[in-house]
């Protein structure tokens, strides 16, 4: 039993010295990438106006492009071993405090999506599996198969030209209107739906599938002839065990809803991360660029962990063996 603690520890240790790993190759990779992208750096600052010599030569010190890229990928690490992420000339603000700026109006729409993905992913998988229904199952999957092949931020425009354009009864742009202050609701709608429907479409196809495989089992029948009834055994045997796969999904579901939001934050006029990142591409700000892609690995290498903690805490196997290794 005490080789099974220190499996178990050993396990999780692997886990997070592999995650620290990937972030380390993600680092190493968007650096090389953004330093062999074309682009002028300091034309993207200024736009259009003329550059005199000492002005670039000014910048040019400033970024420190006139250092080998050893030295600057070393300066690079190092700085954001100590939280430094670099400054924005263009926003005059640290890249740290535009992207805790910025954070939480991503959180305001990746948030909701993933649980209205999530509810609605298994809440249809779960109808599509029970009902067996040919019309149904295929009207079901054929909507999964759309959702999933249609574009977020596609997706978005046509929901702008209805229900912005054409009907009037959400705003197309922007966190507020112009009579108000914070945060609207009504201009949440539209973006939270054009992220949400993708991931809805995969996770309703993964629990429709992983609980007709639960519902074939022997157990649901043993679990019919005790006498429960078809909602019973739905409830207690079939959603609860098919729910394991769908721990996987949600979590590995957070990185393409933050890639995703990048588009769809365009499109609506969010200030989120996402548009931080196109806006800081098209001035070939790599400083800001290579923060917030950071950001985003290092939140989804943090969620991928809980979901394999959850994962092990949910699953009956592995609590049983983590029941013994404690008693132990």
């Amino acid at each position: 039993m005490r080789l099974m603690k220190i499996a178990f520890v050993g396990h999780y240790l692997r886990l997070l010295a592999s995650s620290m790993l990937l972030v380390f190759s993600v680092v190493v990779i968007m650096f090389l990438l953004l330093e062999l992208a074309p682009g002028d750096p300091i034309q993207g600052l200024v736009g259009q106006m003329p550059v005199t010599d000492e002005f670039r030569a000014s910048m040019v010190e400033a970024y420190g492009l006139d250092r080998p890229i050893h030295e600057r990928f070393i300066a690079y690490v190092a700085n954001v071993a100590t939280g430094n992420l670099g400054y924005s000339y263009a926003n005059q603000a640290s890249v740290g405090g535009l992207i805790v700026d910025r954070l939480g109006n991503t959180l305001l729409l990746t948030v909701p999506a993933l649980v209205l993905s999530s509810v609605a992913g298994i809440v249809l998988g779960a109808i599509a599996a029970r009902t067996r229904s040919r019309r149904v199952d295929g009207a079901l999957s054929f909507t999964a198969i759309a959702g999933f092949s249609v574009p977020s931020f596609w997706l978005g425009l046509l929901l702008i030209l209805i229900f912005a354009s054409m009907l009037g009864w959400l705003p197309a742009q922007g966190m507020s209107s112009y009579t108000s202050t914070g945060v609207s609701i009504r201009h949440m709608v539209l973006p939270v739906i054009a992220l949400a429907v993708t991931e809805t479409a995969f996770k309703l196809r993964v629990m429709r599938s992983s609980m007709i495989e639960v519902l074939g089992q022997d157990y649901i029948d043993t679990a019919r002839s005790k006498g429960l009834t078809g909602n019973q055994v739905l409830w207690r045997h079939g959603i609860l065990n098919s729910m394991l796969p769908m721990v996987s999904v949600i979590g590995y579901s957070t990185g393409f809803t933050l890639a995703g939001s990048v588009l769809v934050e365009k499109v609506f006029g969010w200030p989120g991360m996402g548009l931080l990142l196109y806006e800081s591409i098209q001035r070939s700000e790599n400083m800001v660029v290579m923060g917030v892609l950071l950001v985003i690995a290092v939140t989804v290498v943090v969620v991928n962990i809980l979901t394999d903690v959850v994962y092990g805490i949910v699953d009956p196997r592995v609590r049983a063996r983590l029941h013994r290794a404690r008693s132990a």
